[in-house]
C-alpha cells in the first residue's frame, strides 16, 4: 500500500467529522514533536515498532497497539531504529467528539490494542477507500468515523461513571427524545419509561440541567419550530399546528399567544 495523506477542507458536520487521515512507512528513527495538536486523532500501528511519549510517561508500541492523540496535549512519537513501524491514522475534530471519548476509558488510557478485533482495523482500510471517492467523500467518511468511535465505545468503556455523568447522559437522552418527537403525542411519563427511570427522579435531573421542566421545554421547543414555520412558510396555523404536535388549532393559538404575546397571524405578519 502507498503511503497517502488526506486533509479534509471542508467541514459539514460540526458534531463530528475526519479532518485527516493517513498511512505511512516510516524511517529509522522518523519521529513528531515535541507538538500539540488541535484535533484528536488515533495511530494504528501495523507492524513495526515505536515510543510515544504524552503526559511525562513514554510508552513502546508494536503490531496491534494504537494510540490516543487529544487536542493541546504535548506529544512526542519516534520510530524504532531497527525496525521502525508502519502505521496508519485516522484524525477527527467536532463539538461531540470529547463526549463520544468520556464514553471509553482511552481519555485516560491512551494507548491501548485492537487486539483481533477487525472491524476496529477495518475501518482505518475503509477510510483509505472512501478516500478515492470523488464525490460524497465526506459523508461516508463520516458514517465511517461514527462506526469507529461506536466500536471503540464498546470495545473499550469507561470503567466508572460518576452519578454526574450518569445524569448528564440522562438529561441528554431526554433531550435528545424530545427533540426526535415533538411534534408527536409525547408524555413525560412515556419519556421516563424509554429511559427506565422513576417520572419525579427524570423530572428532577431535567430540572436541575436545564432549569425548565420536561413539559416546559417541550412547549418551548414546539413554540419555537412554529416560530421557524411561520416566518419561512405559508402553510396554514391548522398546518404548523399539526406540525408541532397540536391537533386543535385553536388550543395552539391559545398557547402561542400565551408565549409570544400575540397570535400566530399577527406574527406572521410581523416577521414577513
Amino acid at each position: 500500500m502507498k503511503d497517502f495523506i488526506f486533509s479534509n477542507d471542508f467541514f459539514r458536520n460540526l458534531d463530528a467529522f475526519v479532518y485527516t487521515c493517513g498511512y505511512e512507512t516510516c524511517k529509522p528513527s522518523h519521529s513528531y514533536g515535541p507538538v500539540l495538536r488541535s484535533g484528536y486523532l488515533i495511530h494504528y500501528i501495523l507492524s513495526g515498532n515505536g515510543y510515544y511519549k504524552v503526559s511525562q510517561k513514554t510508552y513502546r508500541l508494536g503490531k496491534g497497539d494504537a494510540f490516543l492523540i487529544c487536542p493541546d496535549e504535548l506529544i512526542y512519537y519516534e520510530a524504532d531504529k531497527k525496525n521502525p513501524w508502519t502505521y496508519t491514522w485516522i484524525g477527527f475534530q467536532g463539538v461531540k467528539i470529547r463526549q463520544y471519548l468520556e464514553r471509553t476509558s482511552l481519555l485516560e488510557k491512551p494507548v491501548f490494542h485492537y487486539e483481533h478485533d477487525d472491524r476496529i482495523r477495518l475501518c482505518h482500510e475503509k477510510m483509505f477507500e472512501a478516500n478515492q471517492l470523488s464525490s460524497n467523500r465526506d459523508l461516508i467518511m463520516n458514517s465511517i468515523l461514527y462506526e469507529y468511535l461506536f466500536l471503540l465505545a464498546r470495545k473499550f468503556p469507561k470503567e466508572h461513571r460518576s452519578p454526574q455523568e450518569k445524569q448528564a447522559v440522562y438529561v441528554e437522552e431526554a433531550l435528545h427524545i424530545l427533540e426526535s418527537c415533538y411534534a408527536q403525542e409525547v408524555s413525560i411519563q412515556s419519556i421516563a419509561n424509554e429511559l427506565g427511570l422513576d417520572r419525579s427522579y427524570l423530572h428532577r435531573l431535567f430540572k436541575s440541567a436545564t432549569g425548565f421542566s420536561l413539559q416546559e421545554y417541550l412547549l418551548d421547543l414546539r413554540i419555537r419550530k412554529a416560530c421557524s414555520l411561520l416566518k419561512r412558510t405559508n402553510l396554514s396555523i391548522a398546518i404548523i399546528a399539526l406540525s408541532v404536535g397540536y391537533e386543535d388549532t385553536l388550543y395552539f393559538s391559545r398557547l402561542f399567544k400565551r408565549k409570544k404575546g400575540i397570535s400566530p397571524t399577527k406574527y406572521r405578519a410581523s416577521h414577513q
